[in-house]
């Protein structure tokens, strides 16, 4: 291909600098580029620490920009990296591509084809790279060096921009660590990043950055698996404690005999096996953040005492007379309703308020499907990298389906999911790039249940029977009004969940409850939704 015509390049120019501030600056900035040079894909991919985060695409599978490329897992990324000048790859080389059967114009692995990256450089700071493909070879060879460092310092100029206007809306008052996150880059690791890019996410992570300055104690409501805990990890590190430890305490895993041994210490005879002293979470946690997870599985007695940490930041060791200060900010995490445990007699009204001073709600799965082709991508990477793999990518009709589901187990059953068929994948075809095919990833349904049909069990608590109506009249007359309310709502719920097969969301909205306050409610009355697997005999 020959030279690159000067309009080509004074149009990408004044385009991107009208463009700025928008919210496809990044698309037009591909567009651009690929009407300048004929490429079947183009990506742009920002550095943050030793990870490439994709931030557009344009030919490559929608899920890529889920996936978090580790430099030391992809030579090419790599090479390009390292390089102070665009790099352009034989047609014959032999490292594998990062790409290999994302491409949307190639149905299958890569065949021999053009590559080039292009680092991206403020400067001389590695701030990200572009990388260019072609199915055609030699389709790169004839472009000037000049033409490709214009290329390069436009797209940086763009990327460096573009990065400090995201980080001065987020905080104005914030600039020195703007500089620091463009200059040094923002570590991220399997598991810590909060991936969505939902108006359910973006919420979330707005309330994140709004709470995280602040000293505020943090109370995270959220089911299980919607990534509770990432959530408190975000807060730690944008907060001003992020120099501290983050100490992570799970309330429900814990014996009720140790767990105030395990949050305040104990001395040396404090009790029988104490045969040293031994420093208490909070105390491990001074200067830094600590997270109780499953907050609602406290025992009454330990409430008291924490209650009492929390109002005075003082506290006492197990057979200690003294206290101590501790400089602590306490984040809490549960997924059950506090509010009803306090009406209920479980959870202390005074600790409760003092924990919920700020609440976040992670959202479910279910409200944002947006985000699965995302965290799709996202954790194909990570098992990609775990199996010891070239490539995951997904078959056609497979994201799909994802996205029709609505994940009753939230993030971490779409992780599993994914896992789970990526094995299966591995397992009959043999090869370094594998695709997940629809039948990898088992039998999925709306109601949320792995196979077969649906079946509702009503338990209560003092027998197991299930109530008509003559005898929960009676239970009032014996039992007293709140045990005959509580069978009349198991019996209803679980009727509901009948005619729904088993369907939560169709059962509330028939009710007239939120999802996930009849998903508590069931829980506390003994309701639950079972699946039978029939076969049918031939």
């Amino acid at each position: 291909m020959g030279s690159l015509s000067l309009n080509a390049l004074i149009e990408l120019a004044i385009d991107l600098s009208k463009s700025l501030v928008s919210d496809d600056r990044f698309e037009r900035l591909l567009s651009h580029i690929r009407n300048a040079i004929q490429c079947d894909a183009v990506a742009l991919l920002t550095l943050q620490g030793e990870y490439l985060k994709p931030l557009a695409l344009q030919g490559i599978s929608a899920d890529t920009l889920g996936r978090r490329f580790h430099l030391q897992q992809h030579p090419r990324f790599e090479i390009i990296c390292r390089s102070k000048s665009p790099v352009r790859f034989d047609n014959e080389c032999d490292l594998p591509d990062p790409y290999d059967g994302l491409l949307l114009a190639m149905d299958g692995d890569l065949p021999v084809h053009s590559c080039m990256g292009l680092p991206l450089l403020f400067e001389g700071q590695l701030i990200g790279v572009l990388t260019l493909d072609s199915l055609k070879p030699n389709e790169f060879d004839e472009i000037p060096d000049r033409s490709l460092d214009i290329i390069s310092a436009i797209s940086a100029a763009a990327l460096k921009n573009a990065l400090t206007l995201e980080w001065f809306e987020r905080d104005a008052s914030h600039a020195r660590a703007v500089v620091e996150e463009l200059t040094q880059g923002a570590l991220v690791s399997d598991g810590s990043e909060l991936i969505g890019e939902s108006e359910a996410m973006l919420r979330l992570k707005q309330e994140i950055q709004i709470v995280a300055q602040s000293d505020y104690t943090v109370l995270i409501h959220g089911e299980t698996g919607v990534g509770k805990e990432l959530v408190a990890r975000s807060i730690h590190h944008q907060s001003n404690r992020n120099n501290g430890p983050l100490i992570y305490v799970n309330c429900a895993a814990l014996p009720e005999n140790l767990i105030e041994s395990e949050l305040f210490g104990h001395v040396k005879g404090a009790f029988t096996g104490a045969s040293n002293n031994r420093s208490g979470k909070f105390t491990i946690a001074h200067g830094g953040t600590l997270f109780l997870d499953e907050i609602g599985e406290l025992p009454l007695p330990v409430q008291s005492k924490l209650l009492r940490a929390l109002q005075s930041r003082e506290i006492q060791a197990v057979g200690e007379d003294k206290t101590h200060t501790v400089d602590v900010r306490i984040i809490a995490a549960t997924n059950r309703d506090l509010q009803q445990e306090v009406e209920d007699g479980h959870f202390r009204a005074d600790l409760y308020h003092r924990l919920s001073v700020y609440p976040v709600t992670v959202p479910p799965l279910r409200d944002r499907p947006q985000d699965i082709v995302l965290l799709s991508g996202f954790f194909a990477e990570q098992t990609r990298r775990k199996l010891g793999l070239q490539q995951i990518k997904f078959a056609n009709d497979v994201l799909p389906y994802l996205s029709h589901y609505d994940w009753p187990g939230n993030v971490r059953e779409l992780e599993h999911c994914i896992s789970r068929a990526a094995l299966k994948a591995r397992s009959h075809q043999h090869r370094a790039i594998i695709a997940i095919q629809r039948e990898d990833l088992g039998e999925l349904n709306h109601h949320g249940l792995s196979c077969g049909q649906a079946r509702v069990h009503a338990q209560r608590a003092a027998g197991g029977q299930h109530l008509s109506s003559t005898q929960t009249l009676k239970q009032g007359l014996d039992e007293g009004l709140k045990a005959a309310t509580e069978a009349y709502q198991r019996d209803l719920i679980q009727h509901a969940l009948q005619q729904a097969q088993g369907n939560w969301a169709a059962a509330a909205r028939s009710l007239k409850l939120d999802r996930a306050n009849l998903s508590r409610l069931a829980k506390r009355l003994g309701v639950r939704v079972v699946k039978q697997v029939h076969a049918s005999e031939e």
